[in-house]
């Protein structure tokens, strides 16, 4: 499998050019970024271009990484290679390098037999449609490489994790000497990922104890990388049997956070945005995003504070496009992806333990204490695969027949309803249909869930039926 897209390029490793994540096709995307770094000349903040590239610790990373800093040699490029890396650390090396873009090798939450591309410009941050859609071309049209003495070289640079550290320390609302004070005991589950590196080293740094579960970053994921309850039982155990204050559990690039409370609970990983909310806005009081498949306590906390909320269409690059618009002060998506943008535009697990971790130990509760605090909402995250038929017509004539519902489809289609909300959307990273509701009980969302999957399930027969 393979998915092209102006996010990157993301596939399963193996196969024919084209038809899983080959070296082939690797050098093909590399190539197209690279000949588009090379379009921004007149933009280029170093003196010859250089671009960070760091990755996850898939099992395919280093050959991935390999032939990615080789291509972008082979255009003339300079490459930093951060090694075992974050996507956040990444965001941060890049202006912090004065380079000129980015390139994280990391297939998120996907199993470990994927790997993507993920891509940045010089500020760190993802790239726009229309950069992404010229990226695209470029690798489909070919590229010219440099002679043999304007080739690029490779160096590495192995201290951006604990500069990435260092920065969440110095943020004004992470109060690290209150942390220290509080003495703490933490379980961390980075699922065999870069996360058994960086976050322990923040934890420690916070003077909190650290109990490690699946941190050793072989690559051979212990669980389904996806930080949902399902999957982190043995974080759960831990929890319990160590005594902890808490559990942390990150994906293998670190951008998703979740926590597990004391009592082995799960804390909600749409939770995460809605607490790290409750401690920003508290402080620094402005309007708030998330995406429109995120929790409503969100919308509900930033009540509380006076504090303006909006929504924005799936995809970090559309959520912090939103939060400038509006001047956002925090943003994120119900996934666990916190974005603070006195730190940076991007996802940020570290960041979002530095603020939650300041927050916690502030109101001098236990975490399922602080987690009662907030509006119980519960969602059901579900899916389909996605069939070769024209599933947006099939949507439309959905929306078509809810007669009851406020409705938004800048982004798939999500149905408002008096009993809570359902999100219909092709997935940007899989071929899938994502299917989020969340009502007042697990059960009324499970079947908002249903009902709407039934539903649009019959549209889509009968548009394979007429094809």
């Amino acid at each position: 499998m393979l998915i092209a897209s102006i996010s990157g390029i993301r596939g399963t490793v193996g196969g024919q050019a084209g038809e899983g994540l080959s070296p082939a096709d690797v050098v093909q995307f590399a190539s197209g970024y690279g000949a588009w770094v090379l379009e921004q000349r007149s933009e280029l903040l170093s003196a010859r271009p250089r671009v960070v590239v760091g990755r996850d610790a898939r099992i395919s990373g280093p050959w991935v990484r390999d032939v990615v800093c080789g291509t972008l040699n082979a255009l003339g490029l300079d490459v930093v290679d951060l090694g075992l890396s974050t996507t956040p650390t990444v965001e941060l090396a890049v202006p912090g390098l004065e380079a000129d873009g980015g390139l994280i090798l990391t297939a998120s939450h996907n199993p470990k037999e994927w790997n993507a591309l993920k891509l940045l410009n010089a500020k760190g941050e993802f790239l726009s449609a229309a950069a992404g859609d010229r990226v695209l071309a470029l690798a489909r049209e070919g590229v010219t490489y440099a002679d043999v003495d304007g080739t690029g070289s490779t160096t590495t640079d192995a201290s951006w994790l604990q500069r990435h550290v260092d920065h969440v320390l110095e943020l004004a609302l992470v109060d690290a000497p209150r942390v220290r004070a509080a003495g703490l005991k933490v379980a961390v589950d980075a699922v065999n990922s870069s996360g058994g590196l960086a976050v322990p080293m923040l934890l420690e740094s916070l003077g909190v104890e650290v109990v490690k579960v699946h941190c050793e970053p072989t690559g051979h994921f212990a669980h389904n990388p996806e930080p949902l309850p399902k999957h982190l039982a043995d974080l759960t155990d831990a929890v319990v049997r160590e005594g902890c204050d808490l559990g942390i559990s990150v994906d293998p690039d670190v951008d998703r956070l979740c926590f597990v409370s004391e009592d082995g609970s799960f804390f909600g990983e749409e939770y995460t945005l809605v607490a790290v909310a409750d401690h920003v806005l508290a402080h620094t009081p402005g309007p708030t995003v998330s995406n429109l498949s995120s929790t409503r306590a969100l919308r509900e906390v930033s009540a509380w504070h006076g504090c303006e909320y909006t929504a924005s269409a799936v995809g970090e690059v559309n959520v912090v496009a939103q939060m400038r618009t509006t001047g956002a002060v925090l943003g994120g998506e119900g996934n666990g992806g916190v974005i603070y943008p006195t730190s940076h535009a991007g996802r940020d697990a570290l960041v979002g333990i530095g603020l939650f971790l300041t927050h916690l130990v502030a109101k001098g509760t236990t975490c399922s204490e602080l987690r009662a605090t907030y509006p119980t909402f519960h969602m059901v995250k579900d899916k389909m695969s996605l069939p070769p038929v024209d599933v947006d017509a099939a949507l439309r004539a959905l929306q078509a027949e809810v007669q009851n519902a406020e409705i938004n489809d800048v982004d798939g289609v999500k149905f408002d309803l008096a009993e809570g909300w359902v999100h219909l959307r092709k997935s940007n990273t899989e071929p899938i249909i994502r299917i989020y509701a969340e009502a007042a009980t697990p059960e009324a969302a499970q079947d908002l869930a249903d009902r709407f999957a039934n539903a649009l399930n019959g549209h889509l027969q009968s548009a394979s039926a007429h094809s």
